[in-house]
Parts: structure tokens; sequence; C-alpha cells
């Protein structure tokens, strides 16, 4: 008998059960997909840090628009860069970091933005970063959802939140990106192909009074379209008015002018909302819609959705409470994470 064989009947005499080894599990892996909402991803920054807080570090990050701008930051190990310039945000410092255009294919040209992201970002490729990332972008013209899992990170950051008629389009080898908002504004299915066995789906589209639903419209009766036709003529004549006092240099306070630079809340009932008005109630009610459509497709294992409905999209000054919210939120969900996580980590 040969030393070894020795040795191995002296360990396990005959009669007994060699003991095998159980073999080891891999925890599972935590991935965000983060959404777009503009200013009110800042609560992105929140969200994260209340699970690396209760012992939950994302293995997989995928973005959209602002959502690619936190989960950028957060994949290259800057998030406290991201969150320090946020909150030293102004409305004054907002409004320069605006290189506002009167010709081309956005109203903001984007470079003074551009350039703050080289600062902290510049150099890195998306396939070198320490987290798995990706980001969700729009094909100009053919409508195609682009994920950006490699390349340069910011030039992929920037086609992710091109939003349209805002910023222009982003130029990335042969294809012109704009928004990903437009085709996939939370990408749950992303973080999935990215090997996340757990997705947890920051959802910032949660404002309760874009909930749309089909109205049946019905017009007034015949015998008052006349009346109808004298109010329509009566605001025209109004909204003109003031339209002459305005180009004076008042203010309208109900149909009185005033110069104290108020203006009453009365003053726009009859008018018609401002060009930004519509265009971001337009980008909600979008966003909001296909947000629906998707979640239901691709849903994820955990839903949070901060309480942003008193924030403005463009509100980029508020990144304070923004992320307080966030906070606030990923840390009611975190029992729900946690119970989702267990049942992983028993499959895996």
């Amino acid at each position: 008998m040969s030393p070894r064989a020795a040795r191995q009947v002296e360990r396990f005499p005959e009669g007994t059960v060699e003991p095998v080894a159980a073999p080891h599990r891999r925890a599972p892996r935590i991935g965000l997909a983060l959404g777009g909402g503009s200013a009110r991803g800042w609560a992105h920054i929140g969200v994260i840090e209340a699970l690396e807080d209760a012992g939950i570090s994302p293995e997989v990050v995928a973005g959209c628009s602002i959502g690619a701008v936190v989960g950028g930051a957060y994949a290259a190990g800057k998030l406290d860069k991201l969150k320090g310039f946020a909150t030293s945000l102004t409305k004054r410092s907002v409004m320069g970091l605006a290189d506002l255009k009167l010709t081309g294919s956005g109203l903001i040209g984007g470079e003074r933005l551009a350039r703050r992201l080289v600062d902290e970002l510049g150099g890195q490729r998306i396939e070198a970063l320490p987290v798995a990332f990706a980001c969700v972008a729009t094909e100009l013209g053919t409508g195609h959802e682009v994920w950006l899992t490699n390349g340069p990170l910011v030039e992929s950051i920037r086609a992710s939140y091109a939003i349209p008629g805002l910023f222009p389009p982003i130029s990335l080898d042969t294809r012109l990106l704009m928004d990903g908002t437009l085709v996939n504004p939370v990408p749950v299915r992303l973080a999935r192909e990215l090997g996340a066995d757990v997705v947890i789906c920051v959802n910032l589209a949660c404002d309760p009074r874009v909930r749309g639903s089909l109205v049946w419209h019905e017009a007034p009766p015949a015998e008052d379209e006349e009346d109808l036709e004298e109010q329509i003529e009566q605001v025209v004549e109004a909204r003109s008015h003031w339209a002459l006092l305005r180009g004076a240099g008042l203010r309208i306070v109900g149909r009185r002018p005033s110069r104290d630079g108020s203006i009453a809340k009365a003053a726009n009932k009859t008018g018609a909302p401002g060009a930004a008005r519509v265009m971001f109630d337009a980008f909600n009610i979008t966003q909001d819609r296909i947000s629906r459509a998707r979640l239901a497709s691709d849903p994820p294992d955990v839903m949070v959705t901060p309480r942003l409905a008193g924030m403005g999209l463009f509100e980029f000054h508020r990144a304070a409470e923004g992320i307080a919210l966030g906070r606030e939120a990923a840390r009611a969900a975190l029992p729900e994470i946690r119970r989702m996580v267990e049942g992983a980590a028993a499959r895996v």
C-alpha cells in the first residue's frame, strides 16, 4: 500500500463516508436601473447612498439620461464628486452652464456641461470601469434603442441625456444619438443583460398628476356656440391688451398693470402656457407613458419611487432635497430588497 493510500485509510476507516465539501455559492449580483427625469435624477444619489449604508453594493448599473450621469459617476468611483457638484448648484450657476445657441439642432450647446464631465470622467472607457455599466440612447432617424456598453464614458453619457430640441444629438461612430428616455426610460432589461440577478429600479416618473387615461370630450350644445364664440373673442382681446402692457415693461396683476415684478396666478387663467411649460409637460407625460409600458413588459424585482412630484424637471438647484427624497425612498424599500436578495441567494 502506498503511503498516500495508507494515510487515506487512517483518516477514513472502513465503513465511513468521506465528507464532500458543499459547492461554493456566489452572492447574487445586485443591479440598478436608474431612470431618466432631468433634475429629479439627483434622487439617484440618495438611493445609492442608502443602499451602501445598508451594506448593499450594486455590481451592475444601467442608466438612462440623468440616470446615466449618476450611474456612470458611481461606476467610475466618482459619486462623491458628482454629489458635491450637484449640491453646489444655484439658479444662477445652472443658467451659467447653459450655453444658449440661436442656431443648430439644440437650444443648449452642451459644451460647458461636457467640460465638467471631462474634468472628472475624461479618458475613461465603459468597459474598463470597476463596476459593470451601460446606458441607453435613441438613434436619430431610425428610433432604435441603442445600448452603449463600451467606448468613451463621457460621450456615451452625453448621448443618453441629449434631450431633443434642448441638446444637439451626439455622434458616436456612425450613429447620431439622443436621449434614451424616448425609448426606455428605466432600463431594467439592460441591467439583467449585464448579469444582474436582482434588479432594483429607480423610477422618477412618479408624478401622481400625470396618470393619463381615456377621456370622452363632449362639445357644448349647439345653442351655446354663439356664447362660446363671444367668450373666445373676449379672451383674445384681453390677451392682446396684456401683451401691449407687457411690451411697455409692465407686469400684469389681474387686469391692472404693476411695476413690483409680480404676476398674480389669475393673470394666466385665460392665457396660453409658455413654450417651456409645454415642452416640460410633454416630456413628463411621454416619459410616464413609456415607463409604464416598459416596466409592465420588463418588471424589476424591486421598484423605488421617490416622491418627487413637487420638484420641477429642471430645478437642478434643488439637489439636496432630491437626494434626501431618494434616500428616504430607498430606506423604505430595504425590507423588500433584502427579501429579494435572500431569495436570489438560494437560487444562484
